[in-house]
């Protein structure tokens, strides 16, 4: 995993976590997300998200929305 204070931008699938919500990640795993809005429209879909590593396995999303391939 990366360190504390890195960014990030990810795919992967929003899932619901308990109260909160998670990234299942494309390459294993999974990151808690603390999100400053309820993504309702994203849960159970892939997406892209972008944030800081707050804490171990913990992200700070600043931005959340649909992966849209390019190509």
């Amino acid at each position: 995993m990366s360190t504390i204070g890195s960014r990030i931008d990810e795919t992967g699938t929003l899932i619901a976590d308990g109260g909160g919500f998670a990234l299942r990640r494309d390459i294993g795993g999974r990151w808690k997300l603390d999100l400053h809005r309820v993504p309702v429209d994203h849960v159970e879909k892939r997406v892209r998200i972008s944030g800081i590593i707050v804490a171990e396995g913990l992200i700070d999303v600043d931005a959340l929305g649909p992966d849209i391939p390019t190509g």
